[in-house]
């Protein structure tokens, strides 16, 4: 009775009345699309406008030159120094990989570069710094072409400008994204794997690609599965053929992808290994990570969250409230990251990075809905990120690259090879090491691997140095001859090993500038000594 009584409601007769009009209104509609569609740029590039796309390569690729500083060791010790080792045979590998903690898959995309390059005779030092930083550069790029195709599939093109200018605007991934950071690979894999995601609204959803990308950052970085844990239990929930999604997508593409380093790594360790395995071994269950420092509980949410948001912060907690329910799961992927990530002693600024994209998508819903003060809201970000990004990026420790593009002009040229030698004393893997170089040059540094043993007072290289560097140099180097001819170090050591740079004869050489704000054992400025001997010609250079 009361479904017969509704048909006679009113509205039900007007909807059943204005059923052609309606489909007329389609047809109108579908043509009025068409027309705008002939009328728009043609669409070819990664189906997007291509002048957008040429645009963002071409930002992407001023970013790159214009990041000309150091951010952490890994960025070279977990990369490009690995891949230099592979291709020339020569170079140095840390503590990691005698403990098979990192796998060669990533490095191996570098070590493919520098061969190409080996092979052409185009393997000039410059060359081997920038073009894998142009090849992540060019990635980003496509990571930022394909937030704002979702975003466009999801709400509108409006809206998906907004998330496009804040991923543009922000510093830290101005910063970060054309790095040869794992983390930076992990960030591009994870922004390209929600692309294909089955988002509500979505419509380039294919189950298999983003499996393939979530599984290829899981091999890079292992952690990288953090962020996918709720996504991945939300489609699984969600999808109603689970066995057919499981055995035909997720396990083979899981076991392809797997399976594949796991025969590099043998190939290159020599022996079967699970690095994925000793990884989370060591950094999250054993949590030895902390040896290199660590944090309280709440630093993500107090000081690493904010900083890595930067002003983006206020419009991140506004979209929050604006963003359809159907994206509050990206909102839960964020929060669940800083938890996971909270519970770990470790703690950097570049760990939560892969969910800076997640981020961007509420900011660009706050800038879209703040229509009158929209054009502060844009002012505002742009004045407070462009020259935080600027000054990151070219300023704040940029000297220990400078000093060795100075290490260059030491490589021997002459007949005898080991006729210099280079001494880096400053807090270890400070510095890159030969792939900024690019020769046989004899170099050292002081080491700092972690306690594996057990010992409660375990003082690493690094640190029976910093105790005491004038005697530690006197014990070390107790002859002349023994003596290298160079010397790197901060400034804060100058007066400690004044004694010692007297007696070795050395004179200051060269001076870089470091950073604004030094720090115990970094100091502002780098300087390079350089052992004068009667008769020895000047190597330095300046």
């Amino acid at each position: 009775m009361e479904s017969q009584a509704g048909d006679y409601n009113p509205a039900f007769r007007n909807l059943h009345g204005s059923s052609g009009e309606m489909k007329l209104r389609r047809r109108k509609s579908r043509q009025y699309v068409s027309a705008q569609e002939k009328r728009s740029p043609r669409r070819g590039l990664l189906g997007e406008n291509t002048y957008l796309v040429l645009f963002t390569i071409a930002l992407r690729i001023l970013n790159c030159f214009l990041v000309q500083t150091s951010f952490v060791p890994d960025e070279y010790w977990q990369s490009l120094e690995v891949a230099h080792r592979m291709v020339f045979s020569y170079g140095y590998l840390t503590w990691e990989w005698t403990e098979r903690l990192r796998g060669y898959t990533y490095p191996l995309i570098f070590a493919s570069i520098y061969k190409v390059l080996h092979l052409l005779g185009k393997d000039s030092v410059q060359f081997l710094i920038w073009i894998p930083r142009l090849g992540q550069a060019l990635l980003s790029a496509v990571a930022d072409i394909r937030l704002y195709s979702l975003v466009k599939q999801l709400e509108n093109q409006e809206v998906a400008r907004w998330v496009f200018l804040c991923q543009l605007c922000s510093w830290f991934t101005w910063y970060c994204c054309t790095r040869t950071l794992t983390n930076t690979m992990e960030t591009s894999l994870t922004a390209l794997a929600l692309f294909y995601y089955p988002l509500e609204g979505s419509r380039s959803v294919n189950s298999v690609k983003y499996s393939l990308l979530v599984a290829l950052a899981c091999v890079v970085r292992p952690t990288a599965l953090i962020p996918w844990v709720p996504l991945l239990f939300r489609h699984f929930y969600q999808e109603q053929r689970k066995l057919h999604l499981t055995l035909h997508h997720f396990l083979p593409v899981g076991f392809i992808i797997f399976s594949l380093s796991l025969i590099i790594d043998r190939i290159f360790f020599g022996q079967w290994t699970l690095v994925q395995l000793n990884f989370l071994k060591f950094n999250v269950l054993q949590n030895l990570g902390t040896f290199y420092g660590s944090h309280p509980w709440h630093w993500y949410l107090s000081q690493g969250f904010p900083v890595v948001l930067g002003t983006h912060l206020p419009f991140f907690i506004h979209g929050c409230f604006l963003a359809p329910r159907r994206l509050h799961i990206l909102l839960l992927t964020v929060l669940w990251t800083l938890l996971v990530y909270s519970m770990l002693g470790h703690k950097e600024f570049r760990f939560i990075y892969p969910v800076l994209p997640f981020c961007m998508v509420f900011c660009g819903y706050s800038l879209a809905h703040l229509k009158t003060w929209r054009k502060a809201a844009l002012s505002f970000l742009l004045l407070s990120n462009v020259p935080l990004a600027f000054y990151t990026g070219l300023v704040h420790q940029r000297g220990t690259l400078d000093v060795m593009n100075h290490i260059q002009k030491v490589c021997p040229r002459g007949p005898d090879p080991a006729s210099a030698s280079v001494f880096i004393m400053m807090p270890c893997h400070s510095t890159p090491y030969y792939s900024h170089v690019h020769c046989p040059l004899s170099m050292r540094f002081l080491q700092c691997p972690p306690d594996l043993t057990g010992k409660t007072q375990y003082l690493d290289e690094a640190d029976m140095f910093y105790l005491n560097p004038l005697r530690w140099l006197q014990q070390e180097f107790h002859s002349n001859a023994s003596l290298p001819t160079h010397l790197v170090t901060f400034n804060v050591l100058e007066k400690e090993i004044n004694t010692f740079l007297t007696s070795g004869n050395y004179e200051r050489a060269a001076t870089f500038f470091h950073t604004h704000w030094p720090e115990r054992r970094t100091g502002s400025h780098i300087h390079v000594y350089e052992r004068r001997l009667p008769g020895r010609v000047n190597t330095g250079g300046n």
